[in-house]
């Protein structure tokens, strides 16, 4: 991941980066970040169990089924992925074989809404969105892909399609969306990292990867959602991470090179 001298700004994971963003900008040369998380435990289970948003089905393809209509809940996963972070005149002086991509800009919002729910108008996720489309200077037009948070709680899904609505305007309808996270399942704080590393190699391959188990939206869900892998040039993309109790993150990468 490399960081250009024109880049501009769960928890989200990509609080993460962006405190390697602020570490790089200081001095430093290289940054580990990431995030891992293994959530399956008894304990674990028990914790979310509380929630009521853990899905109850018996069938993993009728499981965790973001923005469908059979959508019941998510299915944890454990696992994650670790970033290295540096300027692009590091990368240079070390000739590195391989820069994935830039961090381009980075936006954070909170709810103040409930201690466990998101705000139902999503107007601080839209607006954590809207920041990091600003903070990477590049307009909704300029977006190639959303990965998006993905919830598969029906509220919490409905509540990303608003924003993600509100954020990008008309051209809302027209920009892919995928959740690679449905293969995986929710990985809390490994989430959004185990998401940049997808992106990144995403831009790396031109290949958006798919979301799985999402056969028929749910009603007003009109977005592009890629169901299966499609080849597109990505030099634009847009990766929005939910945190727990309203804590909202959006991530732009840019294509390196």
């Amino acid at each position: 991941m490399g960081q250009g001298p024109e880049v501009r700004r769960r928890l989200p994971v990509d609080r993460l980066v962006l405190r390697s963003r602020r570490t790089i900008r200081r001095g430093v040369d290289t940054v580990v970040s990431g995030g891992l998380e293994a959530p399956i435990g008894p304990y674990a289970l028990t914790c979310q169990m509380a929630t009521g948003h853990l899905s109850t089905a018996g069938e993993p393809a009728a499981a965790y089924r973001p923005f469908d209509k059979g959508a019941n809940g998510y299915v944890p996963g454990e696992g994650g992925a670790i970033l290295l972070v540096e300027s692009s005149e590091r990368a240079g002086q070390r000739k590195a074989p391989q820069i994935y991509a830039e961090i381009a800009g980075y936006g954070a919002s909170h709810d103040a809404y409930h201690w466990g729910k998101p705000a139902p108008d999503g107007r601080q996720l839209a607006r954590a969105i809207s920041v990091a489309l600003a903070d990477a200077d590049v307009s909704a037009a300029d977006v190639d892909v959303v990965f998006a948070d993905a919830s598969g709680v029906p509220d919490f899904d409905a509540i990303e399609v608003s924003a993600l609505k509100n954020a990008l305007g008309k051209r809302a309808s027209e920009v892919p969306v995928t959740a690679p996270k449905s293969m995986v399942g929710r990985l809390y704080a490994g989430g959004a990292a185990l998401d940049t590393a997808a992106a990144a190699l995403a831009m790396r391959d031109g290949v958006i990867p798919p979301t799985i188990n999402l056969e028929d939206p749910a009603d007003g869900f009109d977005l592009d959602f890629v169901t299966e892998a499609r080849q597109a040039q990505l030099s634009t993309v847009l990766l929005v991470a939910r945190g727990y109790g309203g804590f909202n993150a959006a991530l732009v990468l840019r294509a390196a090179g």
